[in-house]
C-alpha cells in the first residue's frame, strides 16, 4: 500500500492525532523531534508528520518527511499535498519557504532562503546583515539530490532539478536544470 493510500485509509484518526499533539507546545514538539530522527519506521514518519503540522505555517496532507532532515525557522514553511522530503535534507526558512503539490525533494538537498551580505568591510562577512529571500516551488517540480536552492528562487511547475544543480535564478515552467549555476538543459 502506498503512502498516498495509507494515508486516505487513515485520515480521520491522523486528524484526530494532529488535535492531540497540537495541545503540546512547541518547545516540546522541537525536542520530540530530535528523539524522533532515530525512527525510520511508519510510527516515525506519522509523528514527524504530526510534529510539523503544527509547527509550520501550513501542512497539507501525505507529507513524508524521512530522518535526518533538518528544518529551521518551520514557522516559515508551507508545504502543500503529496510532498516528500527526504534523508539528509537542510531547509532553512526564515525568508520563506513555500513548496507546492507533488513535490519530491531526494536526499542531501538545501533550500537556503537567506544571504550574508558583506557591505560593512569593518566586520568579518559572518557578522554582516542577512539579507532573506523567499523560495517558491511550484506543483510537481521533482528535486534530484544534492542540490542547492537559494533565496529569491521560484521554480515553476513541472520542471526538474538535475542532481548536483546550484539554483540561483528562476527555473521556467516544463524544463529540466542542471550545473553550477543551474541553466536549462532540456524542455519537457
Amino acid at each position: 500500500m502506498t503512502g498516498r493510500e495509507l494515508f486516505r485509509k487513515y485520515k480521520f484518526i491522523i486528524r484526530i492525532l494532529e488535535k492531540i499533539v497540537g495541545m503540546f507546545p512547541s518547545k516540546f514538539l522541537r525536542g520530540i523531534w530530535t528523539i524522533l530522527d532515530l525512527s525510520s519506521g511508519k510510527f516515525g514518519i506519522l509523528m514527524r508528520y504530526l510534529i510539523i503540522k503544527n509547527l509550520s505555517q501550513k501542512c497539507g496532507d501525505n507529507v513524508y518527511i524521512a530522518q535526518n532532515v533538518e528544518l529551521k525557522n518551520v514557522h516559515m514553511l508551507k508545504i502543500g499535498d503529496n510532498v516528500s522530503i527526504h534523508r539528509g535534507c537542510y531547509l532553512d526558512a526564515v525568508g520563506g519557504i513555500e513548496i507546492g503539490n507533488n513535490v519530491s525533494i531526494a536526499h542531501q538537498t538545501s533550500l537556503v532562503s537567506f544571504n550574508h551580505t558583506w557591505e560593512n568591510p569593518d566586520i568579518p562577512i559572518k557578522y554582516n546583515e542577512i539579507s532573506k529571500g523567499k523560495i517558491i516551488i511550484e506543483d510537481d517540480v521533482w528535486i534530484g539530490c544534492g542540490c542547492r536552492i537559494l533565496a529569491n528562487v521560484t521554480i515553476k511547475s513541472r520542471s526538474i532539478i538535475a542532481a548536483g544543480a546550484v539554483v540561483t535564478s528562476d527555473v521556467p515552467s516544463k524544463c529540466i536544470v542542471g550545473g553550477v549555476p543551474a541553466k536549462i538543459v532540456r524542455e519537457l
